[in-house]
């Protein structure tokens, strides 16, 4: 018997201990409107019509996704929340067709939408991202974004634009954000990123050439780090963590293997 996870409108619903899950017996007491099959034979996500929750369940307990993707430690939850995270936005941003407005109902046969009216194919979206740690010698480099918290500092990360690649989006995005030129663009690794359909792809590149100048705008401050002497970084579950895991490693320092969850950095 498959269990259940549940969305209302583009959220996801979890507490504090993670994200909501019931029976199908229990599903039977909820307004469902929709239940869509998950790549994991297991589980199963239910959109639901009206905000009721289960039974002995408030809306003051519900977090939001990174609360809930701060509290898994293996790939297959966290594939499991990201995936019906991302399937919950799609349906409620994709409900007519961007081509002729009609509504779009569920596809049969594979996973996607089609048009009522003109037939066209809907599939749930995925926008590519390249986020990118810079090497200096034995330092890195990590910048404040106007939304992280105070005191919290990151990787570079951006979109790829229509027609670049993923290398010469590392590229220009180091420069657009901090002014400095990056060489040896490596590719690392890739996760899934559920805010809202992202897919970042990860790479290590070189210093070779700038003053950093962080735009004002996106990125208000940016330095090089030490292992030694680092500042608050991104919480365990982001593949930024995992690309600066990556480098302490490389220098010589011990990182502590739950801090890179199921992301091995060897």
């Amino acid at each position: 018997m498959k269990r259940v996870l549940l969305a209302f409108q583009e959220r996801l619903l979890g507490t504090s201990k993670g994200a909501l899950v019931c029976s199908q017996e229990e599903l039977n007491h909820l307004d469902v409107e929709l239940i869509f099959d998950l790549n994991d034979d297991s589980y199963q996500l239910a959109i639901l019509s009206s905000n009721r929750l289960p039974d002995g369940m408030v809306e003051n307990d519900l977090v939001g996704l990174r609360a809930m993707l701060a509290t898994v430690s293996n790939e297959r939850d966290y594939v499991l929340l990201s995936s019906a995270a991302q399937i919950a936005t799609w349906h409620a941003s994709f409900r007519y067709c961007p081509r002729c407005a009609a509504e779009l109902t569920v596809h049969q046969h594979e996973f996607a939408k089609v048009c009522s009216g003109c037939g066209h194919h809907q599939y749930p979206r995925i926008s590519p991202c390249i986020i990118v740690l810079v090497r200096k010698g034995e330092q890195c480099l990590l910048a404040h974004a106007s939304k992280f918290q105070s005191g919290r500092y990151s990787t570079l990360a951006g979109f790829i634009e229509a027609g670049e690649s993923a290398e010469h989006a590392v590229g220009r995005e180091v420069m657009e954000e901090v002014g400095i030129r990056v060489k040896n663009i490596e590719y690392c690794f890739s996760q899934s990123w559920p805010f809202p359909h992202s897919l970042m792809l990860g790479y290590m590149a070189d210093f070779e050439s700038g003053e950093i100048t962080p735009d004002g705008v996106e990125i208000l401050d940016a330095d090089w780090f030490s292992p030694n002497e680092l500042p608050m970084l991104p919480p365990p579950f982001t593949i930024a963590r995992r690309l600066i895991d990556k480098f302490l490693q490389s220098q010589g320092a011990e990182v502590d293997i739950s801090s890179a969850l199921f992301f091995p950095t060897e």
